[in-house]
């Protein structure tokens, strides 16, 4: 198994992506903690998870919040003993030009966003190195490459940080045995795009933009993000995976 042994924690573990990766990580053989505000969703892909015999435990977590950080560590390395990989997947997203965004949602999207991956790396890197070393992976998207006239300002600019902050990351405890690398999807099949599906003009335009032809499912990016937790990635930090059918390569 990929992680055998290892102990994975999962920002915005309840549905979506970092479902997908929870559940794929304990199928390798991690034990996860599954952190979100969704409390009800959060608790049942745990149970599931142990029912099909692996480890999990959930966490409620506000990501914007430091001190709620660092108790969801801290019980996760009561629980399991130690931290090895840290998955910032929590996001939102905007909508709306420069002009329509408030400072209000500015504020929100950031704090989620960008913010949040700050603290949880700031609370994770210490039990990391007490553990000889470990993996973070940062959530991103291709809206953090490159500027899009249907994305709103403030998601693009919050994607951008996680994409630098992440390489910065990666230089400052590359020393340590820490890793830090970023994940950067395209469209992919998630409760955050479901208004997407009662808009077949919008799907339609969406799928026409990936040369590969179709939306991406959580899958397809659990996938890379469970390489770049494992340790078949140890040569690798400071990089970006990017998984979107193709679509950055036009």
């Amino acid at each position: 198994m990929r992680l055998e042994g290892k102990v994975a924690f999962i920002s915005g573990g309840a549905r979506g992506m970092g479902a997908a990766e929870a559940r794929l990580f304990a199928s390798e053989g991690a034990m996860v903690a599954i952190a979100d505000v969704l409390e009800e969703e959060g608790r049942r892909v745990a149970a599931q998870i142990g029912e099909s015999g692996g480890k999990a435990i959930f966490l409620p977590l506000d990501v914007t919040s430091e001190s709620q950080w660092q108790d969801a560590i801290a019980a996760t390395v009561t629980e399991f003993g130690k931290l090895d990989i840290l998955v910032n997947n929590a996001g939102i997203g905007g909508h709306g030009n420069v002009e329509n965004t408030t400072v209000e949602d500015w504020d929100r999207v950031m704090d989620i966003n960008a913010k949040g991956v700050f603290l949880g790396t700031k609370a994770a890197i210490p039990e990391m190195r007490k553990a000889g070393g470990g993996s973070i992976v940062n959530i991103s998207s291709i809206s953090g490459m490159a500027g899009q006239s249907y994305v709103s300002a403030v998601y693009n600019a919050s994607k951008g940080a996680v994409r630098i902050f992440t390489k910065s990351t990666a230089i400052q405890y590359a020393s340590e045995g820490i890793r830090a690398n970023s994940i950067h999807p395209g469209p992919i099949d998630t409760p955050m795009t479901a208004f997407r599906k009662d808009d077949p003009a919008a799907i339609a335009e969406s799928v026409a933009r990936v040369p590969i032809g179709r939306t991406g499912q959580p899958e397809d990016v659990a996938y890379g993000v469970l390489y770049l937790a494992s340790d078949e990635s140890s040569f690798v930090t400071g990089s970006e995976l990017v998984i979107d059918g193709g679509f950055l390569a036009q």
